[in-house]
């Protein structure tokens, strides 16, 4: 009897259990190993009309209203299979339908709760790799459709290596995307001052946030950006020793001082990553262009190194003075020759980017070039972490490339290296026709040897002596920028005008051209 009672009252227990299950609303049980994917880490709006207020935050996708908006979110999956699909949501006032899309196929659910709630959306047949989840508002009765934090997915297919954004201390990084990175071989132990690179970025990968490092170097960074539909820009930079994130920390004897800079380029400080001294030159760069770039670091005696970079496009035609930077408590030669790509916009880390790098070269501190052929495939914490893996490398047409971002399931053993034939062609750079503070880039100067320049310094006026012919002039700031020009018929040249200083005058006639470097008491 005791026994048949205990029997009837386990019976009884499982009954009301089943009526308790069965009265609630329908809402999914996650398998024990379902993963939540946060939205803050791992999604970006990727269809919105004008004037959508969608946002991606750290909670998630909030003010979601446009039913024109879709908003796509990323995870890795190592095996083929079903995924059982969830959304953790809620909506502020009323009800909504969402349809919830991955490789075309589309399933519908419904949001109707004002506090976070797991919605089952259904299973979908997905391949290893990268999954992409797509939601879309179809109605609502309220002014929002919702907001979701989590995409929850198990089933077969979730089972083995995931990977995604987990750590809130990498949404942000994540959203951006991995960098990657292609350290160098150089083949000497010699000092070395000069780093010569060229890249390429095809068609169709010059997405908006890219930037392609082309020469970087132990103390900065030199290449291009896209940083808007409308300005792109020729980026340099060199970190100030002081380590902080901030400008306004740097002790003024820390600080990354300009020496000179070239016509139309910007200077200021930069933080954030690292803090120091940045110039740029917006210039309209073009894919499927190769554009080339020269670096040199010397250290100037005082226990300070001058940083100075150069660039080449085939639309100019000659060598462009970026900018030349002093860097305190420094004495070396340039060293960790490297290059990378990335992204510097989360909101557009979900479209990928790829560069070209070729025909590498160093010059010694003796003037010999020597080329490079090797470079070292790396990447940034978050890949390493296991954030985010979209990164790659390899070689094409003879030279050496990176791609990130895009979602792209392409895997390149980290720390493996590339190898291309060893260029053959050195750099045809006379560097000292190179413009630089105190010098104008005069390319093929053949101005006589009998031809001065008096009185020097100079108050008001100065003079060309043995030049009999009339000649065209430009006189230059320290800063590169043309601050006087004319045609000479014999007369001085007054320059009453001009501010104290050193100032460089570039002559030229029909035969000859130089320049003279004078200074304005």
């Amino acid at each position: 009897m005791k026994i048949k009672k205990i029997i009837y009252t386990v019976f009884l227990f499982f009954i009301s259990c089943n009526f308790f299950i069965a009265a609630s609303p329908p809402r999914i049980i996650p398998y024990i190993l379902a993963s939540e994917v946060p939205l803050a880490g791992n999604a970006f709006i990727t269809e919105s009309a004008t004037g959508s207020t969608e946002t991606i935050t750290n909670s998630g996708l909030e003010n979601w209203t446009s039913e024109n908006t879709v908003v796509s979110t990323y995870f890795k999956v190592s095996n083929a299979g079903i995924l059982s699909i969830s959304l953790k949501a809620n909506i502020p006032l009323g009800n909504s339908n969402v349809k919830v899309t991955i490789n075309g196929v589309s399933q519908n659910v419904s949001i109707n709760s004002s506090s976070y709630q797991i919605y089952s959306v259904g299973d979908f047949n997905v391949s290893p790799g990268y999954v992409k989840v797509d939601l879309q508002g179809l109605t609502k009765t309220g002014n929002y459709f919702g907001n979701v934090s989590h995409i929850i997915f198990d089933g077969p297919a979730a089972l083995g290596n995931n990977v995604f954004c987990n750590d809130p201390n990498y949404y942000y990084w994540a959203r951006r995307g991995p960098s990657c990175h292609l350290a160098y071989t150089v083949p000497t132990s010699n000092d070395v001052l000069y780093y010569y690179n060229e890249v390429k970025i095809p068609a169709g990968e010059d997405k908006i946030g890219s930037f392609f490092m082309v020469n970087g170097f132990q103390e900065g960074y030199f290449g291009i950006q896209v940083n808007s539909e409308t300005e792109r820009r020729v980026l340099f930079s060199v970190w100030s020793p002081f380590p902080t994130d901030d400008p306004n920390n740097i002790p003024e004897d820390h600080k990354i001082k300009l020496n000179c800079k070239g016509t139309d380029v910007v200077t200021g400080e930069f933080g954030n990553e690292g803090a120091g001294g940045k110039s740029y030159l917006q210039f309209n760069w073009q894919p499927d262009v190769t554009y080339k770039f020269l670096l040199k670091g010397q250290p100037d005696g005082t226990g300070k190194t001058d940083y100075s970079a150069w660039f080449f496009a085939p639309e100019l035609g000659i060598w462009k003075l970026i900018a030349s930077w002093k860097r305190p408590f420094t004495n070396t030669y340039l060293k960790s020759f490297y290059s990378f790509t990335e992204n510097f916009y989360p909101d557009y880390g979900y479209l990928g980017r790829k560069a070209e790098y070729g025909n590498q070269w160093v010059q010694t501190l003796q003037g010999e070039w020597l080329p490079i052929s090797q470079a070292k495939f790396t990447v940034d914490a978050t890949y390493t972490a296991n954030q985010r893996v979209d990164a790659s490398g390899g070689t094409v047409n003879n030279t050496f490339f990176l791609r990130n971002g895009g979602f792209t399931n392409e895997v390149t053993p980290l720390n493996f290296y590339f190898n291309v034939a060893t260029p053959t062609q050195a750099p045809d750079i006379n560097v000292n026709d190179l413009p630089i503070c105190g010098t104008l880039s005069v390319k093929n100067s053949n101005i006589r040897n009998d031809i001065k320049l008096y009185p020097n310094p100079a108050h008001s006026f100065i003079k060309i002596k043995g030049l009999n012919a009339n000649f065209w002039y430009k006189i230059f700031s320290s800063d590169g920028k043309i601050v006087k020009q004319g045609l000479n018929t014999g007369n001085e040249i007054n320059i009453n005008d001009l501010l104290k200083g050193s100032y460089v005058i570039y002559l030229y006639t029909d035969k000859q051209q130089g320049s003279f470097k004078f200074i304005k008491n």
